[in-house]
């Protein structure tokens, strides 16, 4: 019998379950490393062929140590430490699978990689993931055939479903919420109609427009980050128009946008959010108002907000109001706006007993054929979470069920290119399609 396959998984994040629990109900046993490993213990103790340890990657010997006695290492850590991961990787001869972007960083070991015969997958979650799989294989199809793409569209969102969206962000949190509001001040650039356009990050809410999917959906639609590398990527030299953005329900731009302008997404220290004060009394340092007085925090805001009309103007201000920005209630001081802010609405907006989250993704090609017809062509995935306890939100079970099925095909050897690498070609994602359809 062929000794059990070993895989070292690093991080406690929501989505790492499904991971855990396919690779080892395959057989796989799943050494699952946390830094405290409590957090380690909670992920796996329900599930067999799995074992709890405390590991810290900062610490190079211990790192090497453990990833020296597995086949693989799976890295769903924060991004910044994967270079670090795949450097213990290379010294110990061990593949990798990440569910991240490929950064420069990691970038610059490519060839390290090759020289020590290891595999470093990453981007195989949802976004990245999902959208590289049904991206590529439509414009591989379309050159094949003889067309052009010339507009490709991509928008994809985890929201609450809208039965669990009632709040005046129409929005909840299934993890910590600073990753979702620094996005929200992202740069962004994109192709349109052959011109590249740049996007400031104060700007990027009010670029938001609603966006068209389905008619029972009110989504509004923003560009993420730099689509423009992707003419390369995706090899589509041709295409006019490229944009990769966030899928949002209407009104959140609007909302978030007003955080913005009255400087609630500063991460800039303030000493006076390090003690517990009141929340009227931190919004009034914030905003620079002229008293702790709800009409003057109002009219302070008002000053410093701009709003489309009065109804506008009167939605948002209740929206404050919920989050207790004018409240008497204590914050929970963590030194600066932004961090101040996310404590109180991970509070307020978590995911209940019994409500579901929703993921959306869709292509959108516009195509030109080889006898010069023009068509559009989409692809759609609409994809709701569990109520059951215990049961996978959408959005885990859609980042957490990619990143084991690449993790089974490099321990089967069916992805087997040797480098840093995202699924950007059919030879890499045919069989991870085709395996993904049978794992849904």
């Amino acid at each position: 019998m062929a000794p059990t396959k070993k895989a070292l998984l690093l991080g406690a994040g929501f989505v790492t379950k499904p991971t855990i629990q396919i690779l080892a109900d395959s057989g796989v046993e799943v050494i699952v490393a946390c830094r405290t490993l409590e957090n380690a213990k909670k992920l796996s103790s329900d599930i067999k062929n799995t074992r709890a340890i405390s590991l810290d990657v900062n610490d190079s010997n211990a790192l090497d140590e453990q990833v020296g006695q597995v086949d693989v290492v799976i890295s769903l850590i924060p991004y910044t430490f994967h270079a670090t991961v795949i450097k213990s990787a290379i010294r110990k001869k061990k593949n990798v699978v990440t569910t991240s972007y490929v950064s420069p960083a990691m970038m610059e070991l490519d060839q390290q990689c090759k020289d020590a015969g290891i595999t470093v997958m990453n981007e195989i979650g949802l976004d990245p993931g999902i959208d590289h799989l049904y991206a590529v294989k439509t414009i591989e199809e379309v050159h094949q055939e003889g067309g052009k793409i010339l507009s490709f569209l991509s928008y994809c969102g985890g929201l609450p479903a809208p039965e669990s969206s009632g709040n005046p962000l129409g929005y909840k949190f299934s993890w910590s919420p600073r990753g979702v509001l620094l996005a929200l001040r992202n740069a962004a650039s994109f192709y349109q109609g052959g011109q590249v356009v740049n996007v400031a990050g104060p700007d990027l809410m009010a670029t938001a427009k609603p966006y068209y999917i389905y008619p029972g959906f009110a989504f509004v639609a923003y560009p993420n980050r730099d689509s423009t590398p992707y003419k390369t990527r995706y090899n589509i030299p041709e295409a006019q128009t490229i944009i990769r953005g966030t899928l949002r329900y209407a009104g959140f731009p609007e909302f978030v946008k007003v955080l913005v302008d009255i400087g609630f997404l500063s991460d800039e220290e303030q000493s006076y959010l390090k003690e517990a004060i009141s929340w009227k009394e931190a919004t009034q340092k914030v905003i620079g108002a002229s008293s702790s007085d709800e009409k003057d925090l109002v009219s302070t805001i008002t000053a410093k907000a701009t709003f489309k009309d009065d109804s506008e103007k009167a939605r948002i201000l209740a929206g404050l109001k919920w989050i207790g920005l004018f409240s008497d209630e204590k914050i929970i001081p963590r030194a600066n706006p932004l961090d101040t802010l996310c404590a109180t609405l991970e509070k307020k907006m978590q995911f209940g007993e019994g409500e579901r989250d929703l993921v959306m993704l869709q292509h959108k090609f516009e195509i030109e054929l080889k006898d010069g017809t023009r068509q559009t062509r989409t692809s759609t995935l609409c994809e709701y979470g569990s109520t059951e306890p215990g049961g996978y939100s959408a959005m885990a079970k859609l980042v957490g069920v990619p990143c084991a099925v690449a993790v089974q095909q490099v321990l089967d050897g069916t992805l087997s290119e040797k480098g840093v690498l995202a699924p950007m070609n059919s030879k890499i994602n045919g069989p991870l399609i085709k395996e993904l359809k049978e794992a849904s």
